[in-house]
């Protein structure tokens, strides 16, 4: 069935009594405009492996960074597109400026972050009236001292479409910044160097790079991280000194293997130099005293199979969060000296059913972040009497977590908390008296109160008995008669938990009836390194079925119908998206995929490709005969078939280094063939950004009022 144009004459109201908090709706259908969407290029290509011929009818569209003969055909196609749906759209203008409008007020434009104190100075972002980008500042000392501009970051971003900044770095005597900045958001950066004495910056860039530099103590010397121009891997680590030329700068590692991801970082103590090279399933660290910058690293652990491990360093000890030996984890402390695996003496003991997901370190305390059941923990360990406790909450679907914390010497500890319907705040807890105290919430204003909203944990049964927990949020008045909409969100890769938390944003689909529920899938971490484990490789299709069966149990229990469900899901989530509209068209009524990872066979065949190599773990390695066939069968665009597609909003910038342009655009093309349904298939592309979207806080709301636009397009909500 077509849905809807929004008329100048339509009549839709819409109301909340707050009294009740009831949710009060009329709708009428809208009509989509009756416009002929773009048809692309069909030119076939073949591509063979493990003897299977695989067409491609739109592989021309990867040609705009190659540079080949239809890279101007691409983007006549993707304005073409962008065309189709802005005519589609157009009659939602308004209320996409209303959302927007609506979101923006919520938010306290004149807010600051919360200062933490490193070496003698207390550094804070601020943000002023009207100002999409931020001010980095310090103050030295005390918190009554005059203040200190370090970076105007709105100032910088003047006439640019984009503007990252990011990888703040101040040398240890605190007169020199480091920092990244990025114009085209390819995450690709360049350093600059401030003198934080005069306010200007040094006449010298370092280009290339992932944007943040670590320091050696002797203020002089810095190591920083290169990636590859062509693939955007980190595949360098380089050594400057301040007075030398960019082009003599040294090579102090280099990263042999392309399934690694290499960083730079300090440790706690600021004794060490840290280099990490991080796999999905193994890692290894080298480290250097941070006094002598030009003595050689040493490797601390030589990878092993199958083992991660991250370093930190306190007194005359180096501490290791291991999977060695541990499935979910543990702690592990060996001396400065012997720093050899075979030295390594449990600390803290592995636990089966509680997953350790990190550690800060202080003198006389060890915090450690710890996930059971599916939620987040903050368990402190005294290390002088062996005392311990856990920080509670009440929320029965939360997030919690270390903020930041460098200091050593102090019995102060700060962590994070939010829920469904909790904003974002910040608590310092004394660990000696346990008393807590709130240093900040997230303002929303206008009349927002937590008491009109209601959040619940409930649970799915997966197609093979497992439990997935779903967390789910929705406006007081929300009945569950299958009648209301609902939006499922869900992402399930790279062991990454989508946690339940706040949303100021999200306030205007709850406000307007919708209920919104996270479905904590396989392949993320939610549930321990098992629920990883059984989300990847072999096994990724355990994250598609685990979604549909959340969107079963939301629709057995009444929360929603098919006439009224949504799914959304970005990046590897909209991998998600194109895997469970290919299994079950008939369960959506509309679908978000963006910047989505569908083409999956074809990417992961292509090393040259952003990602790719860093991630043959994750999916798996095409020239692996049983991998590329198992790839192959849930691969979005190689499953595209004649059937009745939902109704869909995909989303992608030209300038996407993590998920190319031409995957979603070559997926749309391929959709539209093939749908056999009158559902409405539209493309947006911005051709000014890449993976993120929009940079600034006021623009990214704009993305935001759009994707509602669309679910409230299909839901015949026009305020």
């Amino acid at each position: 069935m077509r849905l809807s144009h929004l008329t100048a004459g339509l009549c839709v109201a819409f109301a909340i009594n707050n009294a009740t908090s009831q949710v009060i709706m009329k709708k009428q259908a809208y009509v989509w405009p009756d416009a002929a969407p773009p048809v692309a290029e069909i030119k076939p290509h073949f591509m063979t492996a493990h003897d299977d011929v695989r067409q491609d009818d739109y592989y021309w569209m990867s040609d705009y960074f190659t540079k080949g003969p239809d890279s101007a055909k691409v983007v006549d196609y993707l304005k073409a597109e962008n065309s189709y749906f802005d005519k589609m759209m157009a009659a939602t203008h308004g209320l996409q400026q209303k959302l927007f409008e609506e979101m923006k007020r919520r938010i306290k434009e004149k807010d600051e972050s919360v200062p933490y104190l490193d070496n003698g100075y207390y550094y804070y972002y601020r943000m002023e009236d009207g100002k999409d980008y931020f001010l980095f500042c310090r103050k030295q000392g005390s918190l009554e001292a005059k203040e200190e501009v370090l970076l105007n970051v709105n100032e910088m971003a003047e006439g640019h479409a984009y503007y990252s900044a990011t990888g703040f770095s101040v040398s240890p005597n605190n007169k020199i910044l480091a920092y990244g900045v990025d114009t085209v958001s390819r995450r690709e950066y360049e350093i600059r160097f401030r003198d934080l004495e005069t306010g200007r910056d040094f006449d010298f860039v370092i280009k290339g790079t992932t944007g943040r530099a670590i320091w050696a103590n002797d203020n002089t010397t810095l190591f920083y991280t290169a990636k590859n121009p062509v693939t955007l891997l980190s595949e360098k680590i380089m050594k400057h000194k301040l007075g030398d030329e960019v082009k003599n700068d040294l090579i102090v590692y280099e990263e042999k293997d392309p399934t690694n991801y290499i960083g730079l970082g300090k440790t706690k103590s600021k004794q060490f130099i840290l280099i990490a090279s991080k796999g999905t399933l193994s890692s290894e660290y080298l480290y250097l005293d941070a006094g002598k910058p030009d003595n050689s690293f040493k490797v601390f652990q030589p990878r092993m199979e199958d083992v991660l491990y991250d370093v930190n360093h306190a007194g005359d000890s180096f501490y290791i969060h291991t999977n060695y030996q541990a499935k979910n984890f543990k702690i592990m402390v060996t001396p400065t000296h012997f720093t050899r695996v075979d030295n390594w003496v449990d600390y803290v003991p592995h636990n089966d059913k509680v997953l350790i997901e990190g550690f800060e370190l202080f003198k006389d305390y060890l915090v450690l972040e710890e996930r059971k059941d599916g939620l987040t923990q903050i368990h402190i360990k005294n290390t002088n009497n062996g005392d311990e406790h856990f920080l509670s909450f009440d929320d029965p679907a939360y997030s919690a977590g270390l903020d930041n914390n460098p200091g050593y010497d102090t019995r102060l500890l700060r962590f994070n908390y939010t829920s469904l319907t909790t904003p974002a705040t910040v608590f310092d807890y004394d660990m000696d008296t346990r008393k807590k105290t709130m240093l900040k919430q997230q303002a929303v204003l206008g009349d927002f109160s937590p008491d009109n909203y209601l959040s619940e944990r409930v649970y799915a049964t997966a197609s093979d008995g497992t439990k997935v927990p779903i967390s789910i949020v929705y406006r007081k008045g929300f009945k569950k008669d299958g009648n209301a909409p609902l939006l499922l969100y869900g992402y399930g890769s790279y062991g990454v938990s989508m946690d339940a938390s706040f949303s100021s944003v999200r306030l205007s689909l709850l406000d307007r009836g919708f209920g919104f529920a996270i479905a904590h899938i396989r392949g993320g971490q939610e549930m321990g390194r098992y629920w990883y484990e059984d989300g990847k490789m072999m096994k990724k299709k355990n994250t598609f079925t685990d979604f549909i069966s959340c969107a079963e149990f939301l629709l057995a229990n009444k929360y929603t119908s098919k006439a009224h469900l949504y799914a959304s899901g970005g990046s590897a989530g909209g991998l998600l998206m194109g895997a469970v509209v290919n299994m079950r068209p008939d369960l959506w009524n509309g679908v978000i995929a963006a910047v989505p990872f569908v083409d999956v066979v074809t990417t992961m065949s292509d090393p040259t490709i952003p990602l790719t190599t860093n991630e043959y773990d994750e999916w798996g390695n095409p020239e692996n005969k049983e991998s590329y066939f198992y790839m192959k069968s849930y691969s979005p665009y190689d499953n595209v078939a004649p059937k009745a597609y939902p109704n869909l909003l995909i989303t992608t910038g030209l300038h996407d280094s993590q998920v190319q342009y031409f995957e979603p655009a070559k997926w749309i093309a391929k959709l539209r063939r093939a749908n056999t349904s009158k559902n409405v298939l539209l493309l947006h592309t911005d051709m000014s950004v890449g993976h993120g979207g929009a940079s600034g806080r006021f623009n990214a709301l704009k993305d935001s009022a759009r994707n509602y636009a669309f679910l409230f397009a299909l839901e015949g909500i026009a305020e």
